[in-house]
């Protein structure tokens, strides 16, 4: 079987990660090709983190974050009162596996969408789903939650 065919049935395996891998290698020159052993971890090393990055924007996109915010870029200034211990401790995000909850209050235009946001994205990098919604459509689910019942 020539590497053409094995490309393409990849492909038809839907195994995007590993097809482009694999092309990439082919372009090294002859003495510098891996060991089978090796070929064979790096192709599923590839596909691995293609289904992990597939994975993540598909959880963006169904989260609905109003912003394209990261902790990273949070301000830990003193008019925000984001304290960045408090934030490095939340941001392994067990509190998810615990149940527990965040609440972020304060006043108008202080950051609270952006802090939530940042947090809905590293959940979504972690693997987590996640859905952004201000209060008023939180309420409104969860009054329509009742009538159903």
């Amino acid at each position: 079987m020539n590497t053409t065919a094995t490309v393409q049935q990849l492909k038809d395996l839907k195994l995007a990660g590993m097809a482009r891998s694999y092309e990439s290698i082919l372009q090294l020159p002859v003495n510098q090709l891996p060991d089978p052993h090796l070929l064979i971890a790096q192709l599923t090393e590839a596909e691995r983190q293609n289904h992990l990055q597939y994975k993540n924007n598909l959880f963006l996109k169904l989260s609905k974050l109003r912003y394209q915010a990261s902790l990273e870029e949070l301000s830990f200034s003193t008019q925000r009162n984001h304290k960045k211990e408090h934030i490095l401790q939340l941001a392994d995000c067990t509190f998810i596996d615990r149940a527990e909850n965040i609440l972020v209050s304060g006043l108008s235009g202080t950051g609270k969408s952006f802090l939530a946001c940042a947090f809905g994205h590293q959940a979504c990098t972690m693997g987590y789903k996640t859905l952004y919604l201000n209060l008023n459509c939180f309420t409104e689910r969860m009054m329509l939650a009742r009538i159903v019942q």
